[in-house]
């Protein structure tokens, strides 16, 4: 007899705030409060289900961790770029 192999499971890309919880080691409630405060950003960090529930991007959140200002438009700019770009303005 001959063995099938396993079905082959993807991640997901959005997960529940429960498991995000699990994954990430922040809790549910940290999760929501940052959501609530709009320190994660829909579309980025999570999105709403049609109907309404929450999913987290476990590739935003990745994003979020390691500081990724770069895909992260609406975010506060860096002093350090702030200067760069006054500087450049005086320039011209």
């Amino acid at each position: 007899m001959i063995a099938e192999p396993p079905p082959q499971i993807a991640p997901a890309s959005y997960v529940t705030i429960a498991l995000a919880s699990a994954i990430t080691g922040l809790s549910e409630k940290a999760i929501r409060r940052k959501i609530e405060e709009g320190k994660w950003l829909e579309g980025k960090e999570f999105r709403r289900s049609p109907d309404g529930g929450i999913f987290i991007s476990l590739k935003g959140y990745e994003q979020w961790v390691e500081g990724d200002r770069a895909s992260r438009s609406g975010r506060a700019v860096s002093a350090s770029s702030l200067s760069l770009m006054a500087k450049r303005a005086e320039s011209d």
